[in-house]
């Protein structure tokens, strides 16, 4: 768990060095972000540190097992100093998210298990 968590860290802070290099992270961002916020339709503006989405007001009424055409939301345009800082933070330390986490980890994973761009 903790171990997951550091390499968590870890991670984050080698894709915020140059952000817009690499497109996978932008995705671990996003998904971050996503998995954090409960949002959809997530963009990152790296040149204004501006994250714009829209957040699921009531997360009960979201169910995976199906299509959610209509879902109550409320768009939230949102300002960070230090994007490394920001997305350390919304780091969720749950056994849920543990899982979540791990799955994020072992897609940037190479073959020799080391911590790369795929």
């Amino acid at each position: 768990r903790e171990r997951v968590l550091v390499e968590l860290e870890k991670l984050i802070s080698l894709s915020c060095k140059n952000p817009t290099g690499s497109k996978k992270y932008e995705d671990l961002h996003v998904a971050l972000l996503k998995k954090h916020y409960s949002a959809t339709n997530v963009t990152i503006d790296y040149h204004r540190h501006r994250i714009q989405m829209e957040v699921i007001e009531d997360v009960s009424l979201y169910d995976p097992k199906t299509v959610n055409t209509y879902l109550p939301t409320f768009y939230t345009n949102l300002l960070f100093n230090n994007l490394c800082n920001f997305l350390i933070s919304c780091v969720e330390k749950d056994n849920k998210s543990i899982g979540f986490y791990t799955q994020l980890l072992n897609s940037f994973k190479g073959s020799k298990n080391q911590l790369e761009l795929a």
